[in-house]
């Protein structure tokens, strides 16, 4: 597409335009309109046809039960051995459930994950990566947890052991370009699933990624596979966008991104935004080590709060959840 508009987001009182995707603390009065190759203008919300403002500002579907008029936390939980973050941490089904516990007072979603998608990442088999998720998701619900849980996946196999186990989502990193059997699951069952922007896959994403217009690529490459999902059968009300921030993407490209994240709502879709602890952030924040990324990350997800991300994805569960706690009392509207 040659042209798409972008809401600027503003944030608490004095409150007036349109609430921005139903949102309880944002709104918005303004558009940027973008046209590929660079040219942008600020249009008026008066300027706007009708199927533009509800496209923007109309209330997201409910995830489970969760409305998202307001942020919801997805608190990552990974099974592997070599997450570029927290690999090994969770080696058995004892430790996994113990973590998923204490996430969830914090959380609004579990994502759970079998395979690592770092970059340089290699495939884990199938019915690895079903043993390894699988059986702690049962564990999970065996112990009482009922929060949501995501199973983080690209393979048909392991999403549908994992959802006969107690998952209700489905959160695919690579659009069903991996395995497009999955999608027919998705329709299958009728569950909710994120659809996530990568180039290549983690293997070599990062061997010099490049794109003509990095906010118009991800774009177009979205409403592409959106486009397919539907398709499939999917109901548009199941789908969450993700611009899969680190996947396939040099600083520059996701800083671009992350500086036009409101861009996404011309979608009319939920957006997804996973940041935590990105190795952007280390260069950016001067912080080698991923642990220590705890800052920054809270620093990126205030931001995509602030334009509109309905969903973070995060490590650090406490310390985001603290963070959007003092957010919503700044911001609140009265």
């Amino acid at each position: 597409m040659s042209q798409r508009i972008q809401p600027i987001a503003r944030t608490g009182r004095p409150f007036s335009g349109q609430s921005l995707c139903g949102s309880d603390s944002l709104w918005f009065d303004q558009v940027l309109e973008r046209q590929r190759g660079g040219a942008v203008r600020t249009v008026d919300l008066a300027d706007l046809d009708a199927a533009a403002i509800q496209r923007l500002s109309a209330p997201r579907p409910t995830l489970c039960g969760l409305t998202l008029d307001q942020p919801r936390l997805m608190g990552i939980l990974n099974v592997t051995p070599d997450s570029f973050s927290d690999g090994g941490e969770l080696d058995t089904i004892e430790a996994a459930v113990t973590r998923a516990r204490q996430m969830a007072g914090d959380t609004d979603i579990l994502d759970i994950g079998g395979e690592s998608t770092r970059p340089g990442a290699e495939e884990v088999a199938i019915q690895e990566e079903i043993q390894r998720t699988a059986p702690v998701i049962e564990a999970i619900r065996a112990a009482g947890v009922t929060t949501p849980i995501s199973i983080d996946t690209r393979k048909a196999r392991v999403a549908e052991a994992a959802l006969d186990a107690g998952a209700d989502i489905v959160n695919d990193v690579s659009a069903f370009t991996f395995d497009p059997e999955l999608a027919d699951l998705v329709a299958e069952r009728d569950v909710p699933v994120c659809l996530m922007h990568s180039q290549g896959r983690p293997e070599d994403m990062q061997n010099d990624p490049r794109y003509d217009d990095v906010l118009f690529d991800v774009m177009d490459y979205l409403e592409e596979r959106i486009s397919f999902a539907e398709g499939k059968g999917i109901k548009r009300e199941r789908i969450i966008t993700d611009p899969g921030i680190g996947f396939g993407k040099t600083l520059e490209h996701n800083v671009t991104l992350l500086r036009n994240l409101s861009l996404l709502h011309d979608l009319g879709l939920p957006v997804l935004l996973g940041v935590s602890r990105k190795r952007f952030i280390g260069t950016i924040g001067q912080a080698e080590v991923a642990r220590d990324r705890v800052a920054g990350s809270v620093a990126v997800a205030m931001h995509g709060i602030a334009q509109g991300m309905q969903i973070l994805r995060v490590h650090d569960t406490f310390e985001t959840r603290q963070a959007l706690r003092l957010h919503a009392a700044m911001t609140e509207k009265k």
